[in-house]
């Protein structure tokens, strides 16, 4: 049977440097450092990161490190992209529809589209959402709507969400996101400024339980749309 989610997968798998044999070393060395969701790994296994970066980037693609995008903006180390899915999808709710904050490249609204029904993305600039929409359409994945909008905002037309997932640092927790969270949902977030630490938030019928995953470093969530 066909490993890959469709053709076109199949069709971007790359070569050399960006080869199936490369990503699967990657998946390998996340499992070392402790992701164990066989579903996530399985993912990143299929999901051509090259394709999300600038072609003088792609021999760096599958190396576990956050890598530049333009815009001032970093596609997210595999580790940390692994370790927020993993503890988004790990919910005592079936998580089937998705809020991400910060678009960017698009890769890990990827790994999320083939684990949940649907993603709702937002994106401040506008050229980055353009341009990570052309490559997810190229791989013919269809359960995500895009959006220009402040992070800090979410999107709460289409709220509520099973989970939360953001690529953006806030100074604080932003209070409309909370509040477009289902109970029983998920927040996953960075949190800071020049030192930043990943948060996992859990909403209950009367509090949020907060559990502190990690030390990061994302690009701050910024205020406004860039024209």
């Amino acid at each position: 049977m066909n490993k890959y989610p469709n053709s076109a997968f199949e069709k971007y798998q790359g070569l050399g440097m960006t080869s199936q044999r490369t990503r699967s070393r990657l998946v390998k060395r996340l499992k070392d450092k402790g992701i164990e969701s066989s579903e996530v790994l399985s993912a990143i296994d299929v999901v051509p990161r090259h394709l999300f970066l600038d072609e003088a980037m792609a021999s760096r693609s599958y190396e576990d490190t956050a890598l530049p995008i333009g815009y001032g903006q970093t596609i997210s180390q595999p580790w940390v992209v692994a370790k927020m899915t993993e503890w988004l999808l790990d919910s005592s709710i079936p998580v089937k529809r998705v809020l991400e904050i910060g678009t960017g490249s698009g890769y890990q609204t990827a790994i999320l589209a083939l684990l949940v029904d649907k993603i709702y993305s937002v994106e401040r600039i506008p050229e980055l959402s353009v341009k990570a929409q052309d490559v997810l359409q190229a791989l013919e994945l269809e359960n995500i709507d895009f959006a220009i909008s402040d992070g800090h905002w979410g999107w709460p037309e289409m709220a509520p969400f099973d989970a939360i997932i953001s690529a953006a640092s806030p100074s604080e927790l932003p209070v409309e996101l909370v509040n477009q969270l289902k109970e029983g949902g998920r927040l996953i977030i960075p949190l800071g400024d020049s030192e930043q630490q990943l948060y996992g938030f859990e909403k209950t019928a009367t509090k949020l339980i907060k559990t502190c995953l990690a030390d990061v470093m994302f690009v701050p969530m910024k205020q406004g749309i860039e024209a």
